[in-house]
């Protein structure tokens, strides 16, 4: 009898097992792919924060990939008679750090850094 019992209990838990392994893999199968390589970000983009303290702006950068990478510091003024200004470019070799900096006369709307790869250019 006991044999009987064991066996039936076994074939149920086998059941299920499959059952729910046959529900997992149907998720699974309807899950969204995972984001392509080209959303993140690109591996010679330097580590960038900036700093707004009153009207000046402070942008810290830390590069810690093989290649270069050349930012800008964007500062956008509150007010409409301010003139917003783009820092010259700074090439931020492997390993290296820069510290680019910026103003306006009143106060600071926004500020950004952008990214550019820099290309060997030897022989040119």
């Amino acid at each position: 009898m006991r044999t009987r019992h064991r066996r039936a209990v076994g074939i149920a838990s086998a059941a299920v097992l499959l059952a729910g392994t046959a529900a997992v893999l149907a998720e699974v199968r309807a899950a969204p792919a995972p984001a392509p390589a080209a959303e993140r970000p690109p591996a010679y983009e330097a580590s960038c924060r900036t700093v707004v303290d009153g009207s000046r702006v402070t942008a810290y950068c830390h590069n810690p990939y093989p290649g270069a990478d050349r930012v800008r510091l964007h500062v956008e003024c509150d007010a409409w008679w301010d003139v917003d200004s783009d820092s010259a470019p700074v090439d931020v070799g492997p390993t290296a750090y820069a510290e680019l900096s910026g103003r306006c006369w009143k106060d600071v709307r926004d500020a950004w850094i952008s990214h550019e790869p820099v290309t060997d250019s030897a022989g040119t």
